[in-house]
């Protein structure tokens, strides 16, 4: 599975309906669409989510960014993610310095 992070901003409406059950909610697009909550926060400045999730692949995870956006007016930036361990094997790996 691969690692996405996803920060989201609530739209005006959504804000009034902030639940436990919206939670719920999210998680179960999150499994339907294949993939898996990590963990969650709810942060203040530029966005009002950050989820780390695990999808098999991008398709999944631009299927469930788009699905919450629908059903709970939350939208969603989604991006991949990696250890940084394999980072630092795949960037420190001196055959693959193109700067040589």
């Amino acid at each position: 599975m691969a690692i996405f992070i996803m920060t989201g901003r609530y739209s005006a409406e959504a804000i009034e309906h902030i639940s436990g059950e919206r939670t719920t909610k999210a998680i179960e697009i999150v499994q339907q669409c294949g993939g898996k909550i990590v963990a969650s926060y709810a942060t203040m400045g530029e966005t009002d989510l950050l989820v780390i999730t695990e999808f098999p692949g991008a398709s999944e995870a631009i299927k469930a960014s788009v699905a919450l956006n629908k059903a709970l007016g939350v939208s969603f930036s989604t991006v991949p993610a990696i250890r940084i361990e394999e980072f630092d094997d795949l960037v420190g790996n001196k055959e693959y310095d193109l700067a040589q």
